[in-house]
């Protein structure tokens, strides 16, 4: 997320709270995705990291000269640039991983231009600068120490909480990267089909992009680091909500699981003001009162709050899938294919419905805590996690090709699943091929790594 909200607009009803993510409801014909990816940059002389000053600050004024786009500041510093429509943005992760929010896309073919054309300008920007992108899931060499800080205020509150509340929180803010997309719903109930569905496969999805399996220059006994970080970040408000399971499960649900959540911070007058010792339901019952003088919960203050919460699944506007390691170029747009040919398709959405409909939560929490470890190897409900990835991925095939939207040669959009295809034949996620390479070639050393899998 490149940019926090400031909307003053009082919150002056509890029903206020759903009606903002009932607000994303729209008609089928205008769902579209938005794709995000994060990379880390590093200097190819030596694969250092890059620190903010001279580096990740020279590549966002790069980056702002190049498109135009309007920087985000934090404190007078360049954190962000937006696109003038809202059509996009560019933001840094605390350990200067660095983002692309995609724009709302309407279909694959749009993401993987856009994908190839912000790579095609950070490479532009950044080879005089000496720097390259790594696309994995997890820092591989650099220790937390070694690791640059970004200066952003929401990341020193985040910094100073999060080993209050888990064990790996630092580790997920500083040394992991992901992609996820996000897609829309028609209704409510098409949000909770949509969300049941899509948290009870985020392990697949897990699984099938596994591509972090080393830390501080060694392998570190996983195949998705960053998704065993996720098993102890912040309970309170990550993993799988057991909520979601339920047939009645609406958007009122999500929003009164969210009041409980403690908060981050409040933004007042362009300053991060930190609380994270009150929930927002707190908040709401007038906590801040004497604390801060506009001490009345806003819009904004919602927006932001949600924006903290990372479920497996994240539901604002829309749908966040969140389950995923970064991975090279063919994953960026793999990911976006796998979930929307899945959900955007009415009968591929009945098949994945039907594939997991004896999943329990129990079930599903069980796989999600082996697949860091076991990859596909793992197992729900008596099925491999592989078996289950190839009715998945055939299932999403079936959906983009009901989309029926092809490019000039004539192809549709389940081409972009083929790195997923490759995955499943071979039986060997990412993870597993670096772990070979490491063991093999690479002769025990992750430096091959930064060459192998750069952008």
């Amino acid at each position: 997320m490149a940019r926090d909200t400031t909307d003053d607009t009082p919150l002056s009803a509890h029903s206020e709270l759903t009606a903002y993510m009932e607000s994303g409801c729209k008609p089928k014909e205008r769902f579209r995705l938005g794709t995000e990816h994060e990379k880390f940059a590093f200097y190819t002389d030596g694969n250092r990291p890059v620190p903010y000053e001279g580096g990740i600050e020279a590549l966002l004024n790069g980056m702002r000269d190049r498109l135009g786009w309007e920087p985000i500041e934090d404190n007078g510093k360049i954190i962000g640039l937006a696109e003038a429509t809202g059509m996009g943005a560019i933001s840094i992760e605390p350990g200067g991983q660095f983002e692309l929010s995609g724009a709302p896309l309407a279909n694959l073919f749009e993401t993987a231009g856009e994908a190839k054309a912000h790579l095609d300008a950070l490479h532009a920007v950044a080879e005089p600068l000496g720097i390259r992108f790594l696309g994995i899931g997890g820092s591989p060499k650099w220790t937390f120490d070694e690791t640059p800080r970004m200066p952003k205020s929401r990341y020193d509150i985040m910094t100073a909480y999060m080993p209050k509340v888990g064990s790996h929180g630092l580790d997920m803010m500083y040394r992991s990267a992901t992609i996820q997309v996000n897609l829309d719903y028609s209704s409510e109930e098409d949000m909770a089909r949509k969300m049941r569905v899509s948290m009870k496969l985020q392990a697949i999805a897990t699984a099938l992009f596994a591509a972090s399996p080393f830390t501080d220059g060694k392998p570190n006994g996983y195949q998705s680091w960053r998704g065993e970080i996720w098993r102890d970040t912040d309970n309170a408000r990550a993993g799988c909500l057991p909520f979601v399971f339920r047939p009645d499960f609406g958007f009122t649900d999500y929003a009164e699981w969210a009041l409980d959540v403690p908060m981050y911070f409040v933004i007042r007058d362009g300053r991060y003001i930190n609380c994270t010792d009150i929930t927002f339901r707190q908040f709401l019952n007038g906590a801040m009162k004497g604390r801060i003088d506009a001490w009345q919960p806003t819009q904004g203050d919602w927006t932001n709050h949600l924006s903290t919460l990372f479920p497996d699944v994240r539901l604002k506007k829309f749908l966040e899938m969140r389950g995923a390691d970064n991975g090279p170029l063919s994953h960026i747009v793999a990911l976006p294919a796998f979930w929307v040919g899945l959900l955007y398709d009415d009968g591929a959405l009945a098949d994945a419905e039907a594939l997991t409909a004896n999943w329990t939560f129990a079930d599903v929490v069980a796989l999600r805590d082996a697949v860091p470890t076991q990859g596909l190897a793992a197992a729900i409900a008596g099925h491999s996690a592989l078996d289950i990835a190839r009715e998945a991925v055939a299932i999403a095939s079936k959906g983009l090709k009901a989309r029926g939207i092809r490019n000039k040669a004539g192809d549709d959009e389940s081409l972009f699943l083929a790195p997923l295809d490759t995955i499943l034949a071979r039986r060997s996620t990412l993870a597993e091929d670096m772990l070979a390479a490491f063991h093999g070639e690479w002769n025990g050393s992750v430096e091959p790594v930064f060459s192998a899998y750069q952008y």
